[in-house]
């Protein structure tokens, strides 16, 4: 794992002075708000109806005058009707895999891909990562933009790419093993559901020659970090992304302080607002993360209200902004009996208990007029032969804490190991049964 010095920048803007990012910003934003306006009739439609012009914006706080943009603005767009150039300059598609509705169409011109594998090298180089290394991609490839992302940041970086993918986990076994990669790209949920295979084989997670992963594309907690760091002896760094902004690579963790990702504001402009009200709040106030890319040519975004929870931080070891951890997303947030409940907050209590492995489901139901809540668990291997009593106090002990630090009753159920379904992508957290 790296030590506590300073590593060296992959682009000379990664340590520009903050006069400097805002007069970038401000160039790029007018550059932006004009691009949409001119080529996007929703945008036109949209600005018009607010009342402001891209002649309007001379200020960064002058963007807080523009509307935002919701998913629900691309699909009712859909397929192509937000693309600011003709589709024949679209040289990529990707959409996301929604659950309900139309999926989110996100468009690329060859400028796009171009700076979306740079700022993913850029990513690569501040966790660790360095030309030579073999990286081992085990992101979905396909619509998703995880895996194609990931692979065309490495090889813009100089790395060997082993372009994996999601599934097949003995098989991601063997080849970490037999190829011996330097850095592995996934979700942080299913990198557990790998070190899962390792032990099933009787092979020490701790023997690859794995130094960093690239963990993203989910909410997850200092505890599951500490969790794989100890699994793999491996530095757990901090990426975030999603589609429709450009996908990974908006912001990364740098491995020499692990303090949240950095923000890439030469290229996305972050706003926290209050998601009830739509205010935009200071630096270090929870809210809503809103985006306005700021040199997409197919795609640009406008205020983007991407529903995740977290704050905006101080530079520390990039002149770059932070973000906190996801604390949740403001349209996934469980209410029960009246509380605010992120499957988070009930992922880092679990993880503090030594006895129980990272994998859970949480079932939400109603009981008569009230809801209930399970939280399904499962002991780690070395447990596996608790008894009935050391069961019940683990149990107990979960429920108390969930209680006192949540605020919320819950039922704790013990499942065999391997009983939680495992995922090769973002993991299933959450049952919810209720009534609609």
């Amino acid at each position: 794992m790296v030590t506590s010095k300073t590593l060296e920048r992959y682009e000379p803007i990664e340590v520009a002075s903050r006069d400097e990012i805002s007069a970038l910003q401000v160039e790029r934003l007018r550059w932006t708000l004009q691009h949409v306006y001119d080529n996007v009739p929703h945008y036109r439609q949209k600005f018009d109806a607010h009342g402001v012009n891209p002649r309007d914006f001379t200020t960064l706080d002058d963007l807080r005058k523009f509307p935002f943009t919701t998913k629900q603005d691309l699909r009712d767009n859909y397929p192509f009707s937000m693309f600011a150039v003709p589709r024949e300059q679209v040289v990529r598609i990707h959409a996301s895999s929604g659950t309900t509705g139309k999926p989110t169409v996100v468009g690329y011109t060859q400028n796009d891909i171009d700076m979306w594998a740079t700022l993913m090298a850029r990513s690569i180089y501040a966790a660790g990562g360095r030309r030579g290394d073999m990286a081992h991609v085990a992101y979905g490839y396909g619509l998703f933009t995880g895996g194609l992302g990931a692979h065309y940041g490495a090889e813009r970086l100089g790395c060997t790419v082993i372009p994996m993918s999601g599934g097949q986990t003995e098989k991601q076994v063997q080849l970490i093993m037999d190829f011996q990669p330097d850095i592995i790209l996934v979700t942080p949920s299913y990198v557990l559901n790998i070190a899962d295979e390792f032990q099933r084989q009787g092979i020490d997670p701790k023997s690859t020659r794995l130094r960093v992963g690239l963990f993203g594309a989910e909410p997850w907690t200092d505890q599951m970090r500490a969790e794989i760091e100890h699994t793999f002896d491996i530095d757990a760094v901090d990426i975030y992304g999603l589609s429709e902004i450009i996908g990974p690579g908006v912001a990364c963790e740098c491995v020499e302080s692990k303090d949240g990702p950095v923000l890439w504001e030469d290229h996305f402009y972050p706003e926290i607002i209050d998601p009830n009200t739509g205010e935009v709040l200071p630096d270090g106030s929870q809210g809503e993360l809103v985006f306005t890319s700021l040199t997409k040519e197919a795609l640009p975004m406008i205020r983007y209200r991407t529903r995740d929870l977290t704050r905006l931080l101080p530079p520390t070891s990039r002149s770059m902004r932070r973000m906190g951890k996801i604390t949740g997303r403001s349209d996934d947030m469980l209410i029960i009996r009246g509380v605010n409940v992120f499957p988070s907050q009930i992922e880092e209590l679990i993880l503090k208990q030594p006895k129980l492995s990272p994998h859970y489901l949480i079932d939400v139901w109603r009981d008569g007029h009230l809801d209930a809540v399970a939280v399904n668990v499962e002991l780690k291997p070395e447990h596996r032969f608790a008894t009935a009593v050391e069961k019940e106090f683990v149990a107990h002990d979960l429920q108390h804490h969930i209680k006192s630090y949540i605020g919320i009753s819950t039922q704790v159920r013990f499942v065999e190991i391997g009983g939680i379904e495992r995922s090769a992508g973002k993991a299933r957290r959450v049952i919810d049964k209720r009534p609609r």
